[in-house]
């Protein structure tokens, strides 16, 4: 057993040091285990020293590249920065408990139910990282099952979904007429977009190598889907002729080029609708404008429509049974949607259209 080096510890010491570590072999210790377990109950109690702002940090540092939504990204850390660090930042992770926690959620969670349901759900995360790493013991505080549900009021009787306002159905052609009249990259990523259904993030971050044009496909890769699984997506006529015209830069992946000779950016296509002087729709709405198309004008099921917005089928039942992507089916939707998009605007008046010339 090492007493210490010899430049630091006299001979006396060590011999006062021989000496003890001799008495608690007579009363059966095993001094060299019972200086290992004090190494370690000191190491604990540093660990267990680790500030809330200090795990939070951490964690995010461990789990940046989980997040491929770059916005979610950087909320992450604002909201805890803004919200939570005041109150709990200082605070060890082993001293966090209920009480704090609701103080923290309480004071938003009328106002911004949204934002505290999502700042309950990363202080959860980040103590749950605490407990597994041996920083703290017990149930978590921020759970909301069977917990802070209990003390908090369900967000939905507070603060009412929000859906992203839509362009009607019916007035899509003529959207279109006049969307195809403007130049521009953000113009035909628009159309893109709303001839696939796909999301924002999915078309400005499509590349070259998802492209099938003799397949007529795209496909999306797990890594950038919302509900982390691979999206293909079948191509319309006019879906084709738009890649076709897209120009492509050998050292640029991208389909949809930006002013950076990167990817289009994140506002390219709200921007191009705020130009056409639709101030009252969003982008993302138009995957409601299809829906309500399908639904609407076309007897395809439920399922189908579903699985081409890319939706995690909520019925457990119907979703056990399906094995399939239903491709071809999804095929024969696109291109009745690609059909109804290139139709002339119909009068929505309620005015009588003659079947046939006098």
């Amino acid at each position: 057993m090492g007493l210490g080096p010899y430049h630091t510890v006299s001979l006396q010491q060590a011999r006062e040091r021989a000496r003890k570590a001799r008495e608690r072999l007579l009363d059966g210790e095993d001094p060299i285990d019972a200086r290992r377990k004090e190494r370690a109950r000191q190491a604990l109690e540093s660990a267990t020293s680790l500030t809330f702002e200090q795990a939070t940090i951490s964690y995010f540092d461990s789990h940046e590249g989980k997040w491929k939504n770059l916005k979610h990204r950087a909320q992450f850390l604002s909201t805890m920065r803004t919200y939570v660090f005041p109150k709990l930042g200082k605070l060890t992770v082993s001293d966090i408990e209920t009480g704090l926690i609701v103080q923290v959620l309480e004071a938003i969670w009328a106002s911004k139910t949204e934002t505290a349901s999502r700042v309950r759900g990363r202080i959860e995360s980040v103590l749950d990282w605490a407990t597994v790493r041996g920083l703290r013991k017990g149930d978590n505080p921020a759970r909301w099952r069977g917990h802070l549900e209990h003390i908090l009021p369900d967000r939905g009787s507070i603060a009412k979904t929000k859906h992203h306002p839509a362009l009607a159905y019916t007035a899509i052609p003529e959207f279109l007429t006049n969307l195809r009249k403007r130049e521009g990259v953000a113009a035909r990523a628009l159309e893109f977009l709303i001839l696939t259904a796909a999301r924002t993030g999915e078309v400005i971050g499509a590349t070259w190598d998802e492209i099938d044009l003799v397949q007529k496909t795209w496909t999306i890769p797990a890594s950038r889907m919302k509900a982390g699984r691979e999206h293909k997506v079948p191509l319309s006529n006019r879906a084709l002729q738009i890649l076709k015209v897209t120009p492509a830069e050998g050292s640029n992946k991208f389909l949809f080029i930006g002013s950076r000779a990167r990817g289009l950016s994140n506002m390219a296509m709200a921007a191009a609708v705020r130009r056409m002087d639709y101030k009252d729709i969003t982008v993302h709405g138009f995957r409601s404008t299809f829906r309500d198309w399908a639904a609407e004008s076309t007897s395809y099921p439920n399922h189908v429509v579903e699985m081409a917005l890319a939706h995690t089928i909520s019925n457990k039942v119907e979703a056990a049974y399906l094995r399939s992507d239903l491709f071809d089916k999804r095929r024969k939707l696109m291109e009745d949607w690609g059909l109804f998009c290139e139709s002339k605007q119909r009068p929505v008046d309620g005015s009588v259209v003659p079947i046939r010339a006098r």
